[in-house]
């Protein structure tokens, strides 16, 4: 090979290590286009207003129809890592019952989010605990290795075999 070749084929190379190692940026959720949920001005903007400016929200309040959301994201991936957040928006509007106008808008970003520590331990549900030998000798007496004679009751199907 020809130096010029190998200078070549090096940088190739070379390009496609530091690409890998480029981070891939994703959007995700609202995109503010024309209008931003920040600038709806209180009393002012209603309800069908802000749906005609920003569209339909990305979440709405399970208790409260009158809270809507506007949530948009902002990731980087590096190669094989997991995706790390890099900013986050949060727009909360808040209506008025009466007259389904502005009452509030509120933003919150990365900053504002809190950690929530929660048990991964098991929820433990109602009812008996079986013992060791209970579990072991629990389907002696259940005929497992016995064929079945249920043709006739009902709930089987004609032919099933389990």
């Amino acid at each position: 090979m020809s130096r010029p070749a190998v200078f070549a084929a090096a940088a190739i190379g070379l390009a496609a290590v530091v690409g890998g190692c480029t981070p891939l940026t994703s959007y995700s959720g609202f995109q503010a286009i024309e209008a931003k949920p920040a600038d709806m001005k209180i009393g002012e903007d209603s309800k069908s207003t802000v749906r005609e400016k920003l569209g339909t929200p990305s979440a709405v309040s399970t208790f409260d129809s009158d809270a809507w959301y506007y949530i948009s994201q902002t990731t980087d991936r590096v190669a094989f890592y997991k995706p790390r957040v890099i900013k986050r928006d949060v727009v909360a509007i808040k209506f008025n019952t009466a007259d389904e106008k502005v009452a509030s808008v509120d933003t919150f970003t990365l900053k504002d989010g809190k950690v929530i520590a929660y048990n991964g331990r098991e929820t433990p549900t109602r009812g008996r605990e079986m013992t060791v030998l209970e579990q072991l000798l629990g389907t002696v007496g259940r005929g497992g290795m016995l064929p079945q004679d249920d043709e006739g009751v009902p709930g089987t199907r004609p032919g099933d075999r389990r």
